[in-house]
């Protein structure tokens, strides 16, 4: 989800206002945010007063210390729920709430995704390529985060500003594949650009206020670039804190023009 080539592409510009509305307001969804870019994303999102309520999901079972420990400062303007994304009941769930909100939505950010866990790793080639493995990574990276979307989109107001922002990775961009292996990472966050790509064509008629974004946040010092940090060049690994605040300063200058892209954490847009 955060991990870039080994000589990624480099940082083009941060870009500067255009003079937008500000959209980061009203009602904001994170999806993984027990740790890592997805709890800096909640943290940020919180002291931002705009925003009205932030709904932060965990998978079943995973440490939320840190959350409940913001939901003690905050109040009911954070709400913590159980989310699986593999689990449709868990889906429903999720959806079921939102549902409940006057408002609905103005934010959704998917920032939960896999590199490696128990039982696996990046490959490094194609003898090391498994199917259970494989489907395993598709299964959250790609999958999870369309059925998210296919539980929000039809709550969300046709006439109301949206942004769906998901945290894709530049490993995912086929046209910047220099280096090979990692077959199921990369392969599963190009399915991940092509399912928002795609959604993003559908909405244009279905719900033409809405964004559909990727985003590669940067490499960022979390438990999944963990193992891969030594291979990353001086000042290019990033704080939880500085891709949030990054990601945030692109949400809130974004609105219907940029949906069906691809972005780099600095606005460059990244090839497919």
């Amino acid at each position: 989800m955060n991990v870039g080539e080994m000589n990624p592409l480099e940082p083009l510009r941060i870009p500067a206002t255009t003079g937008k509305k500000d959209r980061i307001s009203g009602v904001c969804l994170v999806v993984g945010a027990s740790r890592g870019i997805g709890y800096a994303l909640v943290h940020q999102l919180l002291e931002r007063e705009p925003v009205t309520q932030v709904i932060a999901t965990c998978r079943p079972g995973s440490s939320r210390q840190e959350l409940l420990t913001l939901q003690q400062q905050h109040g009911n303007r954070l709400v913590i729920l159980d989310l699986d994304v593999t689990v449709d009941a868990s889906l429903e769930d999720l959806s079921q709430y939102v549902k409940s909100l006057e408002a609905g939505l103005s934010i959704a950010i998917h920032a939960a995704g896999i590199l490696h866990e128990e039982g696996i790793e990046p490959e490094r080639s194609l003898q090391q390529c498994d199917p259970q493995q494989l489907m395993r990574l598709f299964e959250v990276n790609s999958i999870g985060p369309l059925m998210v979307a296919r539980k929000l989109i039809p709550l969300q107001a046709r006439s109301r500003p949206f942004i769906f922002l998901v945290l894709s990775a530049m490993v995912g961009s086929i046209g910047d594949n220099r280096l090979g292996g990692w077959y199921g990472y990369r392969a599963s966050k190009a399915a991940l650009n092509q399912f928002m790509k795609t959604l993003s064509v559908e909405c244009k008629l279905k719900l033409p206020e809405a964004a559909i974004v990727a985003m590669h946040p940067g490499t960022t010092a979390t438990d999944l670039s963990r193992p891969f940090q030594r291979n990353v060049k001086p000042g290019k690994l990033y704080t939880p804190e500085q891709t949030a605040k990054r990601i945030l300063g692109l949400l809130g200058d974004m609105d219907k023009h940029n949906t069906g892209r691809f972005y780099n954490w600095d606005g460059a847009e990244i090839p497919w």
